[in-house]
Formats: C-alpha cells, structure tokens, sequence
C-alpha cells in the first residue's frame, strides 16, 4: 500500500517530523520551505527549533509547554492554509575557481563525461541551483539543479579530507563544502566565498530556498576575493531582482 503524505511522526518525546513525500522534489522542497517560514513568523508556542529538509520539516519543542499531539494538530491545520510562494528566495552568484588543488576530480569527470574540462565548466555554471537544505555540517549546502550530464556516483571510498569551500558533484546533487572534512563526493573547483563563519553574523550564508548561479574566475580573482574574505569583507550579496 502506498504510503499517505503529509503526515506527522513523533521522533523521541519532544521532536515531530512533518513529512510530505518520500522523493525529492522541487515542489515538495518550496512547501517545507514556506512552512518553515509560516512557523518562524506566526510561532507555535512551545517550537523552540526547527530545521528544513528535502521533504520533511523537523521540529523541536517543549513538551512541558504544548503536548505532541497538540502540536501536530496545530501542525495539520498550518498546512491545510499553507500559501506556497517562491518570492522570498534569494539568488546568489558564486564565484568558483575551477581545478586546481582543490578540484582535484574536474579532469577525471570531464574524460568520464567525455567532454573537455571547459565544456564540463560551462556546463556546471550554466544551471541555477536550488539549496534544498544545509546539513551534515554546519553551513553545508546541498543542492538541486545539477545538468543530468553531470550526474556521477560517488566515490567508493571517501577521502579523509576535502578543505572548506569545495564545489561538489554527489549523484544528482551539487554542493559547497563549509568546513573541512571527509567526503565521497568529487569535487571540481573553490569558492573563496565562507558559507560558515561562527564570527560572523549571521554565520550561516546561504539558506534553504536560496538559489545559486556559479560564476568561473580565475586564480587572480580569486586571490583578491581571499584577501578579502580573510580581512572580513563581504564578497557575496543577494543579487537585485
């Protein structure tokens, strides 16, 4: 029998999962998305933290303030008025130096994709990509969006350690590293951007819902936006609709 969605799970004794597919999708990404900013601006009480995913919508509360079943009915009737608008994302254009120490994979996936590494280039920054969610580490941005061309496994056994800021390739998904850490997935550039910053506030760049345009420069540019990064600067802003 197939599975009904949405539906509610209690995770734990102060945790609810609400949950509106089991596949990822752009729609059902939008939907979580504007729940989520339903609940931070008109707050449930006894919500104390939530955390948007590709389907689901974790939230954290205070049982000693509202019970879970309250809450999950407080839950289904948000959804049941819930008004769906891409208008509050924010687009980013990410500068990205392709190859190098940190693109260690580009040449390899090019001849698996049997293209030049400047087609595979202009191919990757040719897509808009959609941040589905941040997880796994702090900052890390996962993204949808990815040209079917580029979509590669990863890799059978991870390396130890990718450095932060790495562009990656993971299946059907794109994604920047935000701290350094092992990874499986194959990685064909750098942005000097910082999606983590624990100084800077907020210390998180992107957010789920924003969409990303990758911009090619090259090691000159990305020298100088180093510098600026590393005396605090800001180097990537919203663009102006």
């Amino acid at each position: 029998m197939a599975e009904m969605f949405p539906r509610i799970r209690a995770c734990g004794d102060s945790m609810l999962s609400v949950e509106l597919a089991d596949h990822i999708d752009d729609d059902v990404n939008r939907r979580i998305i504007a729940l989520f900013d339903e609940l931070s601006l008109n707050r449930v009480a006894g919500i104390e933290e939530m955390a948007p995913t590709y389907r689901s919508l974790s939230v954290i509360y205070d049982p000693a303030i509202i019970r879970g079943g309250a809450l999950a009915d407080a839950l289904q009737k948000r959804l049941q008025a819930l008004s769906v608008t891409d208008t509050s994302s924010r687009c980013f254009s990410v500068p990205v130096v392709y190859g190098g120490a940190v693109g260690i994979d580009l040449d390899e996936l090019a001849r698996m994709k049997d293209m030049t590494t400047t087609e595979l280039v202009n191919l990757h920054a040719s897509a808009e990509y959609r941040v589905y969610m941040i997880g796994f580490a702090p900052g890390f941005a996962y993204l949808g969006g990815l040209p079917d061309a580029l979509h590669t496994p990863r890799l059978a056994a991870p390396r130890q350690r990718i450095e932060a800021s790495a562009i990656g390739i993971g299946g059907k998904q794109a994604s920047i590293n935000s701290v350094p850490g092992p990874s499986g997935w194959r990685f064909i550039g750098r942005t000097p951007v910082r999606l983590f910053d624990p100084h800077r506030t907020p210390p998180f760049l992107l957010m789920a819902g924003d969409r990303i345009r990758f911009r090619p420069i090259g090691e000159a540019e990305a020298a100088r936006l180093d510098m600026m990064v590393a005396a605090g600067q800001t180097v990537l802003e919203p663009e102006v609709a």
